[in-house]
C-alpha cells in the first residue's frame, strides 16, 4: 500500500507541476493579449460604426471610402514600442518619417470594412500594392492590428515609391468566401486615392493572405503582378497535417462546411483551378523550407501546375521559417525588384 501511495503522490505532484506550468503559460498569453488590446484602446484602431455611418453608406458604391483619417504610429503604443527606443524611431525604421498612414472605412457589399493606407509624403503618382494579411477570426481592435502589421512590415516599399493598401476583412470571416470581396473592391478604393496610379496595381499575400491573393487573381483582371509568401494552395493536405485548422478555422468559418466540405475546400484551393488565374498577370511564389505552418510542398505543388499551363511565374525557396524572420532584408530587396520590374 505504501508503494501505491508513493506512486499516487509522485503522479499527483507531477500533475500539479504540469498544470501550473501550462496554466501560467496560457494565463501569460491571455494577459499579454489583454495588455496589447488595452494599448490599442482610444487609438485610430478603436473604431465603431454608428447608425449614421450605415445610412451614409447606402449611397456609396462598393469600394467607396466612407471615412479617411490620418494617424501617427507614435499614437499607437503597442506598435510604437516595436519601432522605437527612447521615443525615437530605430535606425532601420527611420524611413517611416517619410510615410503617411491613414485608417479608412470603405464599403464592401452591404458592409463597412476597416482598412489602411500607407503612402509617400512626397507629391506624385505611385503604383499600388494591395497587402493581404494572414490569420483569421479577428474582431475589433485585434482585427485592426492584424490588418496594419503586414502594411507596416512591407512599408519599406513606400520608401521605394509605392502606395500600400490593406483590408482588415469583414468580421464575419468566411476564410476565403464572400470576404474575398473585401480585397477585390480595394481595386475600386484606390481610385479614390489621389497619389495612386490605378493602372499599376500589384498584390502581396502571406499565409492565409496568399490564399486570398490566388482568389483575387482568379476574379480580378486589375492586378498586374502578385507575390505569395508561404500561402496554402491545397487545403486538403493542410487540414490533414494540422487538424486544428479544420476544427478551429474551416469548420467554424466556412458556411455549410460539413455539408459541402469537398466543394468548399476546392473553391479555396488554387491547385484545382490554376487555369482560371488571370493569364495577363504574373506571380512570384516564395516559401521557407522550415515553415511549420504551411508545408513547403504547397508551393511546389502549385508551381508544377503553373508550369504545366505555361503561366508566368517564379518559385523561390529560402532556408527560413513561416515569417521569413531571419530573411527580412533579403525579402525586402527581392520584393522591391519584383515590383520594379513588373509594375
Amino acid at each position: 500500500m505504501k508503494i501505491f501511495k508513493r506512486i499516487f503522490l509522485v503522479l499527483g505532484t507531477l500533475f500539479i507541476i504540469v498544470f501550473l506550468f501550462f496554466g501560467f503559460k496560457f494565463g501569460g498569453t491571455l494577459y499579454k493579449k489583454y495588455q496589447f488590446e488595452k494599448g490599442l484602446s482610444n487609438t485610430a484602431f478603436d473604431t465603431s460604426f454608428s447608425e449614421a455611418d450605415y445610412k451614409e453608406a447606402k449611397n456609396l458604391e462598393n469600394g467607396d471610402i466612407l471615412s479617411k483619417k490620418q494617424f501617427e504610429i507614435s499614437e499607437i503604443p503597442p506598435i510604437w514600442e516595436r519601432v522605437s527606443k527612447d521615443d525615437k524611431l530605430l535606425k532601420e525604421f527611420d524611413y517611416l518619417k517619410e510615410v503617411n498612414f491613414y485608417q479608412i472605412v470603405y464599403k464592401s457589399d452591404s458592409l463597412l470594412i476597416n482598412g489602411f493606407i500607407a503612402e509617400p509624403k512626397k507629391k506624385g503618382k505611385f503604383p499600388v500594392i494591395i497587402v493581404n494579411r494572414g490569420g483569421n477570426k479577428e474582431e475589433g481592435v485585434s482585427s485592426q492590428s492584424k490588418g496594419f502589421y503586414p502594411l507596416l512590415q512591407f512599408s519599406n516599399l513606400v520608401k521605394e515609391g509605392y502606395v500600400l493598401v490593406a483590408s482588415c476583412y469583414r468580421e464575419n470571416d468566411e476564410f476565403g468566401g464572400k470576404d474575398i470581396n473585401d480585397v477585390l473592391y480595394l481595386t475600386q478604393t484606390v481610385k479614390k486615392i489621389e497619389k495612386a496610379d490605378t493602372n499599376r496595381i500589384g498584390m502581396i499575400g502571406w499565409s492565409r493572405g496568399g490564399m486570398m491573393t490566388y482568389l483575387a487573381l482568379k476574379y480580378s483582371k486589375d492586378i498586374k503582378t502578385a507575390i505569395v509568401g508561404n500561402g496554402p494552395s491545397d487545403l486538403f493536405p493542410l487540414i490533414e497535417e494540422r487538424p486544428e485548422m479544420e476544427s478551429r478555422v474551416c469548420a467554424k468559418l466556412i458556411p455549410n462546411y460539413e455539408e459541402n466540405k469537398t466543394s468548399e475546400l476546392k473553391k479555396r484551393s488554387v491547385y484545382y483551378w490554376p487555369e482560371e488565374l488571370d493569364k495577363n498577370a504574373s506571380l512570384l511564389i516564395l516559401y521557407g523550407t522550415r515553415d511549420e505552418q504551411v508545408n513547403p510542398n504547397q508551393a511546389k505543388k502549385i508551381a508544377q501546375k503553373l508550369s504545366n499551363i505555361d503561366y508566368d511565374f517564379q518559385l523561390k525557396e529560402f532556408d527560413t521559417d513561416h515569417s521569413f524572420s531571419d530573411k527580412k532584408q533579403e525579402l525586402q530587396k527581392l520584393m522591391t525588384k519584383w515590383f520594379d520590374d513588373r509594375l
